[in-house]
């Protein structure tokens, strides 16, 4: 048995619409975009919505939105694309720790890193669990201090029937691995409409729709980029959007079964943690294991073919572009990147393939006498 990380959950309603929006005369950004953005704003009680070409796009967005350069704080633990928004967009990075149990980043961390220069925090929910917004939220008001939300990997996860991407300026991913795809793609949310005509401008060359002397006018109002969304891609976004509640409730009885074997004490394996009050998507679900086994359980898995990873090893602190930003130290992320294991998870992954994942878990604990 070949079991991959993750498969994508695609089926003929995706199909027929793509080959609907093939036939037309729309292959560029069109009329499907303007539905799910919709939807989006509809599942989620958002103002504003923009489907973009990659989650990427969305915080480089967010970032430039904010009006200027200074601090940005984010956590260590994540992918380099939220790194690499900052750098880009020409401020700078500024590395929290995160708390072990929900491996996100915490108030307390973020005071740490907080100084005059501070303009931002890029919280990364972790794996599909929200960070702490409450606190968050309350703290970065009280001093000014903007909030971009990272929530590639939490759509559809709420604090208190409050979804994540709501609490600032959301950025969203529909990589093939996320709780739905549109192959590639991304969104970005918000409720202020200064931000929402700012990013529709810069993310078609730097357009100014509404500016027209003459019907053929194209009037760019600033320095923008090509970060469309085509129509097709849209279009399966749009179906895919409209089965989120079914995909993370098969990814939640999958991780309950999970739980429900690798929480038992002979695995000695954390598995995750939710507070009360929060509900989790999966977009992955990990666990940690003694640093001693990390490295050898994951070798393990993948010659039993298993698709296992790490997420994030190393984390961004320690990539060799980026340590010169690091000011602080960070023991908890380099803990959790020498301890933390991605399993398989996706919607469609039935009992037998978690089954032999767990089978051969077991399997290499009883090996080693662990």
């Amino acid at each position: 048995m070949k079991i991959p990380l993750c498969r994508p959950s695609i089926d003929n309603n995706e199909i027929k619409l793509v080959a609907k929006s093939l036939r037309s005369s729309w292959l560029t950004h069109g009329p499907y975009n303007q539905k799910f953005e919709q939807l989006f704003n509809k599942k989620f009680n958002i103002k504003y919505s923009i489907a973009m070409n990659s989650c990427t796009s969305a915080l480089e967005c967010a970032v430039k939105a904010l009006g200027t350069k200074g601090e940005i704080i984010i956590p260590s633990f994540t992918w380099v694309s939220t790194a690499n928004a900052v750098l880009n967009c020409g401020s700078k990075p500024i590395f929290a720790d995160i708390d072990y149990k929900t491996r996100n980043i915490s108030l307390n961390n973020i005071k740490k890193c907080v100084t005059n220069k501070t303009i931002a925090i890029i919280v990364v929910h972790f794996a599909g669990l929200p960070c702490d917004m409450t606190q968050i939220s309350k703290f970065c008001k009280k001093n000014n201090i903007k909030i971009i939300e990272d929530s590639a990997e939490t759509l559809g996860a709420k604090i208190n029937s409050k979804y994540t991407g709501t609490f600032g300026t959301g950025c969203f991913s529909f990589f093939p691995t996320k709780n739905i795809t549109t192959t590639e793609g991304g969104m970005l949310t918000t409720n202020d409409k200064k931000i929402y005509d700012y990013v529709k401008k810069l993310i078609a060359h730097g357009i100014d729709k509404n500016i027209k002397k003459k019907f053929w006018h194209r009037v760019a109002v600033l320095p923008g980029h090509n970060f469309r969304m085509p129509n097709h891609l849209a279009a399966i976004g749009y179906s895919q959007l409209k089965k989120i509640k079914k995909f993370n409730y098969s990814r939640n009885k999958i991780a309950n079964l999970y739980n429900s074997e690798l929480s038992k004490p002979f695995y000695k394996i954390d598995t995750p943690y939710i507070p009360k009050g929060y509900s989790h998507s999966y977009q992955m679900y990990t666990i940690t294991v003694s640093a001693k086994i990390r490295d050898s359980l994951l070798n393990f898995l993948k010659k039993s073919n298993i698709e296992a990873s790490a997420h994030f090893d190393p984390p961004l602190h320690l990539q060799k572009y980026l340590k010169k930003y690091n000011k602080i130290k960070l023991p908890v992320t380099e803990k959790l990147s020498r301890e933390i294991i991605t399993l398989p998870i996706f919607p469609d992954m039935t009992k037998k393939e978690v089954s032999y994942v767990i089978k051969c878990i077991k399997k290499f604990y009883k090996k080693n006498n662990l």
